[in-house]
């Protein structure tokens, strides 16, 4: 539905007067030539006829109406669509066409705006090339930075002058996750982001003073400057925080330079330290445990000792004293004994171990063996969902030395390699057939150092096994004839299994950076004043149980993404299935595809809205009909306190400002038009992906009508036919 042309109307008004006064000066005519007696016989016949005289007008204005709108299409409406459309393809990024329509002067003229757009194109693509070819060197350069940071397992955050994130890293992602108060609903997207504040994570004035600090060593000539602080986090998380310099000038200035370097950003590295705090206030109290319990125990060892040096002492309190001797002394070992548990528990502990996928582990220990020892290795019954926690460099070199001395030394020539789980541990079988072999071989076997030809290791098996806290033993299988080495190895733990999955679950390293960034400083004029490329918008849609939310519809799925810097940011999205507390409609099932199964178990409206507004918070809210979301939004701000106070931008409306001539202004319209695909329809993300990609393509156009900042396209969508639709 679109608003009717002005113009429309006052042609039709004009026709049916002209039609009027055509019949009034006819009527008139025919009037002057009748006699007294047919003037009276003809006035009584029309008396009794007006109204089917006034029917009879009104179906003629009825067919002219008609054919004037047919004509207003094809003549009036046709080349403003064509104009619409062709202000598309101009503003357009990628090569789009205009589709022929109307008279057959109109499809010419779409043909000939297609064959100049082709040119543009053409050229266009041209000049990208050269382009591309000019810059590849920074563009490699830039790469190597984005893989780099990728694949550090040090947190990075980058930062501009005014704390806006400009890059960060998965390691950092992952590190925020496990500081959000809902990593489950957020997965951290609500604390780091491309252009969010690291002041929603810092305290402002302790960043402040570290960056105060940095400037006084530039000044004093520091050629590398750093600040360094520890600090708490709103989950109780201890942060270990080094911060540096971002300088325009680059980072071959001397040091004589360093006081004039301009300053663009700082560099946060990020360790979570409370493990490691606590572990060690834990040693300092067993230490202090064990000082203080000695002291105690030898005051009252040197006092029993003094007591039985006494000749005359009786025999029942010389027993007495031997006992508080043995106490004592027992007292003293166990403590000593519970201290060397901890330390050789925090070797242990400190050994660099990784996350590694036990298929993965079971292939290279094939390889490996087979390329030492000349023998052919099969896997056999191995659980592809394991995850285990190992140094697998150190394994590996326990199973082929195992391997090696096998087959130098009983002559096997076929092995095997198994894997399961076996409760919190996972088991891994060395096996072969052949001759057996004494529990006191595979005891030296286990003590003596690895070696390799010529090669020797200084650990043993035994060592290899102790640093995973594992064991190792041989068994038997009589029936199969075959023996086995049994290695009882830890599982990783489900947050590591799910950063590793997360790891290699991306099809491309995701992109975590805007450099561009770097150039924009914190603008003190309101939102309203600002230029619309200029914002940061948070895109979303809802899928609903309903049309109604003021009759109990409610809200079963959000979904958003964020747009910064005219750049859509796919890997910062938002996706929640909502528990609505009420059936689902089966009539809107087929719609959006959500049962009731999906959502039971979710969080309800009142978890998820939190979260949702810290993952809007400072941007400008955008979707498609806007008002039917945010009435939902509004109909739980009483019950749980979230308020969404941000401006709202709505497609619909907007899309209807720069092209009032279209037929339809549905998402899937707008979309088709744009040339924009649609995945996921009638999903909330989907749909939200949808909408920002046309939301990117209507600045431009909206520009180019002299619509530049927000309050001018707010404005300029409440003048809009759609504007009047409430919910």
């Amino acid at each position: 539905m679109r608003k009717v042309d002005p113009r429309l109307v006052w042609a039709i008004v004009a026709s049916g007067l002209v039609m009027a006064l055509w019949l009034v000066l006819m009527s008139v005519i025919v009037w002057s030539t009748l006699s007294p007696d047919e003037r009276m016989a003809v006035g009584d016949v029309l008396a009794q006829r007006t109204a089917l005289v006034a029917v009879g007008w009104l179906i003629g204005l009825g067919l002219v109406a008609g054919v004037l709108r047919v004509l207003h299409r094809r003549y009036v409406g046709a080349p403003y669509q064509l104009l619409e459309e062709t202000r598309v393809v101009l503003a357009a990024t990628t090569p789009q066409k205009l589709k022929p329509r109307g008279t057959a002067e109109m499809q010419a003229l779409a043909s000939a705006v297609n064959e100049l757009a082709a040119q543009r194109d053409q050229l266009r693509g041209d000049m990208t090339e050269q382009v591309a070819q000019a810059s590849v060197r920074v563009q490699q350069e830039k790469d190597r930075l984005a893989a780099l940071m990728a694949e550090l397992n040090q947190s990075v955050v980058v930062c501009n002058r005014d704390g806006r994130i400009l890059l960060y890293n998965q390691r950092a992602r992952q590190q925020f996750r496990a500081l959000s108060q809902e990593p489950g609903l957020a997965d951290g997207t609500e604390l780091v982001g491309i252009g969010r504040s690291i002041y929603a994570v810092f305290d402002r004035q302790l960043l402040a003073h570290a960056l105060e600090r940095i400037h006084q060593s530039m000044v004093r000539g520091v050629a590398s400057p750093s600040a360094q602080f520890v600090t708490t986090t709103q989950g109780g998380q201890l942060l270990r925080v080094q911060v540096a310099p971002v300088r325009s000038g680059g980072s071959d200035a001397g040091a004589g330079d360093a006081a004039q370097a301009v300053v663009s950003g700082f560099v946060l590295m990020l360790n979570n330290v409370t493990a490691s705090v606590e572990e060690e206030a834990a040693r300092d109290q067993l230490l202090h445990g064990l000082t203080e319990g000695s002291r105690a125990s030898l005051a009252n060892i040197q006092a029993a000792v003094d007591m039985l040096g006494y000749s005359d002492l009786e025999p029942a309190m010389r027993e007495r004293f031997l006992g508080v001797v043995r106490d004592e002394v027992g007292a003293m070992g166990r403590r000593i004994t519970d201290l060397a548990q901890r330390a050789t528990q925090r070797l242990k502990t400190r050994w660099p171990m990784e996350d590694m996928l036990g298929a993965d582990l079971a292939a290279a220990a094939q390889r490996q063996i087979a390329a030492h020892c000349t023998c052919p290795v099969t896997l056999d019954a191995v659980d592809t969902s394991l995850w285990l926690k190992v140094d697998s460099y150190t394994l590996l070199q326990a199973l082929t030395y195992l391997a090696h001395r096998l087959v130098d030394e009983f002559e096997v020539r076929f092995l095997q390699l198994r894997l399961q789980a076996a409760g919190a541990h996972a088991q891994l079988d060395l096996v072969w057939s052949g001759q057996a072999m004494s529990n006191e071989t595979v005891m030296s076997w286990e003590m003596d150092s690895m070696y390799f030809g010529n090669e020797r290791s200084p650990l043993t098996v035994r060592d290899v096994i102790e640093r995973h806290g594992g064991e190792m033993w041989f068994e038997r299988e009589r029936v199969r004839h075959q023996a086995f080495f049994r290695f009882m190895l830890p599982l990783a733990s489900v947050q590591g299994v799910v950063d590793a999955e997360l790891g290699e679950s991306d099809c491309s390293r995701p992109e975590y950076y805007d450099f561009d960034l770097f150039q924009m400083a914190e603008q003190g004029s309101a939102l309203d004043d600002r230029p619309l490329s200029e914002l940061a918008y948070t895109v979303f849609d809802t899928e609903t149980t309903g049309l109604n939310p003021s009759e109990g519809d409610a809200i079963i799925q959000i979904g958003a993404a964020r747009i910064v810097n005219g750049k859509l940011l796919r890997q910062e999205c938002f996706e929640q299935l909502v528990n609505p507390g009420r059936g689902i409609p089966a009539a809107s099932i087929p719609i959006h595809g959500i049962t009731e199964d999906m959502v039971v178990g979710k969080p309800r409206i009142g978890e998820v809205l939190p979260v949702f507004h810290a993952f809007a918070q400072d941007t400008v809210l955008v979707a498609h009909n806007a008002a039917f979301d945010m009435r939902f939004l509004q109909l739980q701000e009483e019950a749980t306190g979230i308020a969404f106070h941000q401006p709202v931008l709505d497609t619909l409306l907007l899309s209807a400002v720069v092209h009032p001539h279209q037929d339809s202004h549905r998402l899937e319209a707008i979309a088709e038009r744009f040339n924009v695909t649609v995945l996921g329809r009638h999903t909330a993300l989907g749909d939200a992906l949808v909408t920002a990609e046309i939301w990117l393509r209507l600045i431009p156009l909206l520009q180019a009508q002299g619509i530049h900042t927000l309050r001018q396209a707010r404005e300029a969508a409440q003048k809009t036919y759609y504007a009047r639709l409430k919910y």
